[in-house]
């Protein structure tokens, strides 16, 4: 009876390793691909791990498995994709356009003609948090006081280093240029370390959220001349604004300025990578809504008209060609 039931055993094992090696079969891995997103508490992360999901959720019809990588956020993830180090990088549309033109940051590095935008995401307003008691209620009050300019290579740093220029500012303006983590920033406002952080990021946002919910803080207008001027003489900006009553203590809509967040990739990643990755977003897009709140009011037709000038890749035009965004290809 012990030497039939060993059989049987063996018997089982041998099928269930052949059933396995079936499933591997019919799942092959073709191809791994990586999305750099940004620090854990942004919506860049989630947004990565978001189309990583349902790209990893058909694996088994196209072979490729997606993973993602935190990191500074915008301008790192452009570099990271010229040095062949990311197949995709999520960046805010402004750090596109200067990293597409060899501008700005990317002056030095020359203009990388190989990026591609894949399709644009959320909005994203300049956001600046201040303490309740510091006396900030506006952009220009934040001169003399102790602000968190974000970390270089970060979307935040980039933009509010724009913003320095553009009121002729420098870090002597502040009686403190902090230089935290996105993801330190929250805890400092409410530790009374800094009187106010700044951030590029959709809203509603985890990061606002605890910094409006830990301590008594307010969103401060960001508007006038020299915002204005920015928007007028740029393009990849726009006025927007920051709904009232999604924060603690906010029950007023903000004035600011913002940009478009971007899935960007290469001519180095396959046209068939990049329409798999689309096509696995877009039909599954009552599902990616859902994923985040910052996506809750996206529509198919915005984002597969990437912003700017940049050209799209051929594997998302593919696909929206297919499923009819004629507007793309105007």
């Amino acid at each position: 009876m012990a030497f039939r039931n060993t059989v049987i055993s063996l018997i089982m094992a041998v099928g269930v390793g052949i059933a396995s090696m079936g499933a591997l079969a019919a799942d092959p891995i073709k191809e791994v691909v990586s999305i750099g997103t940004g620090g854990v508490t942004g919506v860049y992360y989630p947004t990565g791990g978001a189309i990583c999901r349902l790209v990893n959720k058909s694996r088994s019809e196209h072979g490729i498995r997606c993973s993602t990588e935190s990191t500074a956020g915008s301008v790192a993830n452009l570099k990271l994709l010229s040095k062949q180090d990311l197949s995709f990088g999520i960046t805010q549309s402004d750090w596109l356009y200067h990293a597409y033109a060899g501008s700005s940051k990317f002056s030095a590095d020359g203009a990388n003609r190989d990026l591609r935008a894949v399709f644009a995401i959320h909005s994203e307003p300049f956001t600046v948090v201040a303490r309740a008691d510091s006396g900030i209620r506006t952009i220009d009050d934040l001169e003399g006081k102790r602000v968190n300019i974000g970390v270089e290579g970060s979307g935040q740093r980039g933009t509010m280093e724009t913003l320095m220029r553009a009121k002729g500012w420098s870090k002597k303006t502040f009686a403190l240029a902090a230089e935290l983590n996105a993801s330190e920033q929250a805890s400092a406002l409410c530790g009374n370390e800094i009187d106010a952080m700044v951030y590029m990021i959709g809203h509603p946002s985890g990061a606002i959220k605890e910094a409006t919910t830990s301590c008594d803080s307010v969103l401060v207008d960001v508007s006038g001349p020299a915002i204005d001027k920015l928007v007028k003489e740029n393009s990849y900006y726009q006025i927007q604004m920051i709904p009232g009553g999604m924060y603690r203590g906010n029950d007023q809509s903000i004035k600011s300025f913002g940009v478009e967040s971007v899935l960007v990739s290469s001519v180095d990643t396959s046209e068939e990578v990049v329409y798999q990755l689309v096509k696995s977003v877009f039909e599954n897009f009552d599902t990616f809504r859902k994923l985040h709140p910052a996506f809750a009011n996206l529509n198919k037709e915005d984002m597969a008209v990437a912003t700017g000038t940049e050209p799209i890749h051929s594997g998302a035009l593919k696909y929206f060609k297919e499923a009819g965004y004629i507007k793309v290809l105007e």
